[in-house]
């Protein structure tokens, strides 16, 4: 009888100890659901008003101008040939590929200079209250002067780039020699230009060793480089090299010969500047310093002749 009455308290206990544990459990689970739930509340009312004003914190540049960029692009391809975009990106390439200029920020650039310019014409025209014939003359050469201003620069850009290119060649081609002939290969005497000089000639000799170290072949390398540039000094030492690869000849040798070649066409160039002085100064001789060299010559005596027939009357 002890023993069952033992048996039941113990059987109660555990009773209440299971009921206990699972009031305490779901407890502590709705506990735990409540947080989460407060948790996820406090989230989202954070990240709300971050998700609706995501769009405004982009740039003015990802926001306006990109899509501007995009639509203008869209037009001067409609206006342009089929090959603008090609010639354009040889433009680029010969021009050194300024930074941040690809084919459609050059499209774009037109399209909006163009647009530009002829809202600024037409207000112009209009506050001067000029006449249709000169408003239409005005318009219509800055509607083109915005249309071809990025060719322009980028023809600048190559005018200036051919031209360092071709007063660095000589000295370019004499430090070659030098490396050659010290006992260096000719990939090692071009990354010694690329490395110890600076400007557009050094960074083609980069390129050209980039692209042999990828891969391609030296002679395709230099051809490469032969049409990123209008220089034709740039363009003969390129064959001379190539052949000289193709046939064995020795690099060396060659590369003293266009070295002196190249510094005898360049005095040539020089001595052809000198002669075409004369010629460029007689038209501001003739406007600009013969009419003051009369006027203080011939006035003083022009004011005599007047005065002396100004007493006689």
């Amino acid at each position: 009888m002890t023993l069952l009455l033992i048996l039941g308290a113990a059987l109660v206990l555990l009773a209440i100890v299971l009921i206990s544990a699972a009031v305490g459990t779901t407890a502590g689970g709705q506990s735990v659901t409540g947080v989460d739930r407060s948790v996820a509340l406090v989230q989202a009312l954070t990240n709300a008003p971050t998700e609706l004003i995501k769009e405004y914190d982009e740039s003015f540049a990802d926001r306006i101008m990109s899509p501007l960029q995009q639509r203008a692009s869209k037009i001067a391809r409609r206006f342009s040939g089929s090959d603008a975009p090609e010639r354009i990106r040889k433009r680029l390439d010969v021009a050194g590929n300024p930074a941040s200029w690809t084919v459609e920020r050059v499209q774009a650039g037109k399209v909006i200079g163009a647009i530009v310019l002829f809202l600024t014409s037409v207000a112009f025209t209009a506050v001067l209250g000029t006449s249709l014939t000169v408003r239409i003359v005005v318009v219509a050469g800055a509607t083109a002067v915005g249309w071809l201003g990025p060719n322009l620069y980028l023809y600048q850009k190559v005018y200036d780039r051919s031209k360092r290119m071709q007063r660095d060649l000589p000295d370019a081609i004499d430090l070659m020699t030098i490396s050659v002939e010290s006992g260096l290969a000719f990939d090692a005497a071009v990354q010694q230009v690329a490395r110890n000089t600076e400007g557009p000639l050094a960074d083609e000799f980069s390129r050209v060793l980039r692209e042999m170290q990828i891969g391609q072949g030296r002679a395709d390398a230099l051809r490469g480089l032969a049409e990123r540039t209008e220089v034709d000094d740039v363009k003969s030492f390129v064959t001379a090299m190539v052949q000289a690869d193709s046939f064995g000849i020795p690099i060396a040798n060659v590369l003293r010969i266009q070295s002196s070649e190249i510094r005898m066409k360049r005095r040539q160039r020089a001595e052809e500047q000198a002669q075409k002085v004369p010629v460029k100064i007689t038209v501001p001789l003739i406007f600009c310093i013969l009419p003051c060299l009369f006027i203080a010559v011939m006035g003083p005596a022009v004011i005599h002749i007047m005065d002396s027939f100004s007493g006689a009357g």
